[in-house]
Order: C-alpha cells, then sequence, then structure tokens
C-alpha cells in the first residue's frame, strides 16, 4: 500500500522549527520494534518527526514496523520480501509461485549460499520504489541499509544512519569461533559488510548515534569524517519513568540480551552471578530475550548450577518491560560492545541503578563512575560480581545512582531532542545536494538473466543454511520476539 501521507501534500503549516515541513521517506529493512534495535528506532524516531509537524511514510520490511497511532503525517508502506526468516520456518524455500522477479532469485540464491541477502534485496526494492514515486520526498532517510541499490539518483537527496560498523559484530563473533567451519560460515554470513563499506563510502551524509561510532565509522568504513555527524538517540522518558507503586524485588538484576552472541556479554553476566550469590543468596537475573538452549551460556548456567537464578522472558509488551525494569534493584548491561546502548538509557530513565561495562559508547550513556552508574571493564565478571554485590548491599549508594541516572538521561537522551537533530542534517542535506540526487552516482547491480531466475525459481535443494546469528544492524534490542 502507498501511504497517503505523501500523496496529500506538504503541509501549509510550519514545522516545530519555523521552516516549511519536510516530506519525509523513513527506509527499514527490519522494522520489529519488539525484536530489534532497528524497529526501536523507527518507531520512535518517525513519532518524534510527526509530532514536530513533519510528514513521515515508513517504507519497511519484513518484520514490518509497528508505528504509534494517532498521526496524521505518519503513515507505512510495506515492501515485502519473501520473508525467509520468518518464524516458525526460518530458512525456507519459497515456491515457486511465489517468485515475482530477479531480486527474488537473489535474494533466495544468496541465502542459499549462506549469506544474507536483505540488505542488498531491500535496497534493489527500495530504489525501484523510490524512482517510481520521484519528487514525493524531500529528503530519504535510509537506516543502515547501506545497500547497492541506494546509490544513484533515488528521487530525493539522501541521509543515512549508521548505528555502527557492522565489522564490529564480525570480528567478535570471528574471535570466538571454535573450529574453521564455524569462521568460514560466518565469514560467508557477514560478506555483505563488504558491501556496506563500499557504499557507506560514496554517502553525502552520515548520521551515527554517539562518538565511539563515528570515530569506528571513520576507522572501519572509510567515510570521510565530515560527512558523519553525531546525533543521540534516547529513552521514551514518559514511559520509562519511575513508579514506586511497582514493588521492587530483593536481588533482582535485569538485563537486555538479543542472542547468545559474545557482543552482549551475557556469559560474563552468568559467570558474576554465581560469585555474587555467594554474598547474597537470593540474587537472580532476569533476561529480556530468547532463553539460548546450548552455547556458552547455557553451559554457564548449568556449570554453576544457575537454573533457578537465571531466568528468560521474551515477547512481552513495553509496559511490562517498564515494570520489569523498575522492578530490579539493579540494572546491567554487561556487553562487549554497543554503538549506543538503550537498555542503559531506559534502565536509568526509570530511576533504576546501572552496572555497566565501558565497552563501544556505553560510557557516553551511563556517564561516570560512581556518578551515574558503576562501570567496570567488558569481559571481566570478577569486576561485574564486585559492582553487582556493591549495589546490592548498599541501598542509599542504589537510590543515588538511580536518580543521578535518570536526570541525565532527561538531560541528553530523549527522542524528541534526537528527531530536533534529525531535521537539522536533513535541512543542510537538501541544502547541500542538487535537487532528485541520493549519493554519488553509481548504477544498480545488473539482474541475472530469466534462465538465471528460471533455475532459481525451479531449485528444490537448498544450499547449507547460514548461522541463525542475530542479523540486526543495531545491537541495543529488546529482544522480545
Amino acid at each position: 500500500m502507498t501511504a497517503e501521507a505523501s500523496q496529500a501534500g506538504p503541509s501549509k503549516d510550519p514545522a516545530a522549527d519555523g521552516e516549511r515541513p519536510l516530506r519525509i521517506a523513513l527506509l527499514t529493512y527490519k522494522g520489529n520494534p519488539f525484536c530489534g534495535g532497528q524497529g526501536v528506532y523507527v518507531r520512535h524516531l518517525s513519532r518524534e518527526l510527526a509530532r514536530l509537524g513533519h510528514r513521515v511514510e515508513v517504507i519497511g520490511s519484513q518484520p514490518y514496523p509497528v508505528l504509534d497511532p494517532g498521526y496524521d503525517g505518519l503513515s507505512l508502506t510495506e515492501l515485502p520480501s519473501l520473508d525467509l526468516y520468518r518464524s516458525p520456518d526460518p530458512f525456507r524455500t519459497p515456491r515457486r509461485d511465489e517468485f515475482r522477479d530477479w531480486i527474488d532469485a537473489l535474494e533466495v540464491a544468496t541465502m542459499w549460499t549462506g549469506g544474507f541477502p536483505e540488505p542488498l534485496t531491500f535496497s534493489l526494492r527500495a530504489r525501484r520504489h523510490l524512482r517510481a514515486r520521484s519528487g514525493e520526498f524531500d529528503v530519504i532517510h535510509d537506516n543502515q541499509t547501506l545497500g547497492y541499490g541506494l546509490l544513484g539518483d533515488v528521487g530525493a537527496p539522501l541521509v543515512t544512519t549508521i548505528h555502527h560498523p557492522i565489522t564490529v559484530d564480525r570480528q567478535l563473533e570471528l574471535d570466538a569461533a571454535e573450529s574453521w567451519q564455524q569462521r568460514l560460515s560466518k565469514r560467508r554470513w557477514y560478506s555483505f559488510t563488504r558491501m556496506q563499506k563500499r557504499v557507506a563510502r560514496r554517502l553525502p551524509s552520515v548520521l551515527t548515534v554517539s562518538g565511539t561510532s563515528r570515530q569506528e565509522i571513520v576507522d572501519h568504513l572509510g567515510v570521510r569524517d565530515d560527512r558523519i555527524h553525531v546525533v543521540h538517540i534516547g529513552a521514551d522518558t514518559d514511559q520509562f519513568s519511575p513508579d514506586p507503586s511497582v514493588p521492587v524485588v530483593p536481588g533482582r538484576i535485569v538485563t537486555t540480551s538479543s542472542a547468545d552472541v559474545p557482543l552482549k556479554g551475557l556469559v560474563f553476566l552468568v559467570e558474576a552471578l554465581a560469585k555474587v550469590r555467594t554474598e547474597h543468596p537470593g540474587a537472580h537475573v532476569v533476561v529480556v530475550g530468547k532463553r539460548p538452549t546450548e552455547g556458552p551460556v547455557a553451559a554457564a548456567i548449568e556449570r554453576y548450577g544457575l537454573e533457578g537464578a537465571v531466568e528468560f522472558v521474551k515477547g512481552i509488551s513495553d509496559a511490562e518491560l517498564v515494570d520489569l525494569v523498575r522492578s530490579a534493584e539493579v540494572a546491567c548491561v554487561p556487553s562487549l560492545y554497543e554503538g549506543f546502548s538503550l537498555p542503559a538509557a531506559e534502565a536509568m530513565a526509570t530511576g533504576t541503578p546501572l552496572v555497566a561495562t565501558t565497552g563501544g559508547a556505553i560510557p557516553e550513556v551511563a556517564g561516570r563512575d560512581g556518578e551515574t552508574c558503576l562501570a567496570v571493564p567488558p569481559g571481566d565478571s570478577g569486576a561485574l560480581a564486585v559492582a553487582l554485590s556493591r549495589l546490592l548491599g548498599d541501598p542509599d549508594l542504589r537510590a543515588r545512582l538511580g536518580a543521578a541516572g535518570r536526570e541525565r538521561v532527561l538531560a541528553r537522551f530523549t527522542w524528541a531532542r534526537a528527531a530536533e537533530g534529525t531535521v537539522t542534517r536533513y535541512r543542510e542535506a537538501m541544502a547541500d545536494a542538487p535537487t532528485g540526487t541520493g549519493a554519488d552516482t553509481a548504477p544498480a547491480p545488473p539482474a541475472p538473466s530469466n534462465g538465471a531466475m528460471s533455475a532459481v525459481a525451479s531449485s528444490k535443494t537448498a544450499a547449507p543454511a547460514a548461522p541463525t546469528t542475530d542479523t540486526g544492524l543495531y545491537p541495543e534490542s529488546r529482544a522480545t520476539c
């Protein structure tokens, strides 16, 4: 469906900044706000842009974005893929009658050979869609698709958010691989990062969420420093707020982990919990995410006899998530790396005291050790245990850090501020770019021949599946799917 918002034309009323309201296309190849940070970003940013008086059309693929209702200037256009990773049949082989064109054939062929096709294939579909609607948008905002299809003229100036380089995730996965077969599989799965690096270098305007991510985009992707602008994201501070009526559960530690991957550092929290329980026998961890049935986290839970002390919850609503965080004595972010850290910001917004590592951009969000959080080195379960035990045993310290944390988030990390900063960058990109242009001109990859498409569509045998790793480009995931 094509949203009515763009068809209606620009509003005559000025936007919140006194300028003409913008018609914005916000692209996201993966948009579920309950299963990955990309969807969280799109949901909250689109709402706040609409509140500022702009017309926002979110264009997304499966899992489709869920947008907040009640905003006349906010709409969704579904741009379907073959949805090859859907539950309950991920890595499925589509029926012959599901194939529509060569992009579908490319999507399946890439999956069959162990790659991850969605950034490329979504960009190609988006390019076709946007060029057919050239002139309907003032600016196009890509949420880290970084696919070849977004190079060249896409019908309006292009702004791209890169939350952090996925090459960081790739290296951590390779470092944790236990065999050459695992390393080969992960290299193939992350092969799309080569495309993203090539595309990123040619983008005219890049937004990112932290100073740490900005430097890593320069170092890892080779993007020119003068093309990158930091616009901090934030918590929904109306929803994530203190509520004294919610009872605090003694010994409860809450964390968020999108998957059993090295990046999230959950195994170190499990190891730390075993040490904490020697001083605080009632200490337990509630993980917002899916329980792993195998791998390092499952092995650590079994090794330390923590089956009854580590609980996993998934599929919870925003309201349930907020109350869960409020009910904790301590919130914990044990990640080895984060490009921002929404779980940290959201926990701080509720007034829940935070223990966090210094991995990546987490210190930019959490603040200084002893002032707004307790900070520990990433990958150090001993230091994590000491900090958790200290907070669990000191109610005055918990109260002080909780109050200071909320004040920090209110002052620096809200979605309203994020939307205002993003609009400033939209207007600069529009002023700098020739009308109707996006990134540096480059053709999209050629389509496979009809024969190749027919061969893919008619094949009955799939190649080995790619590893079932977390593929969200934005690691601060709620992980509630």
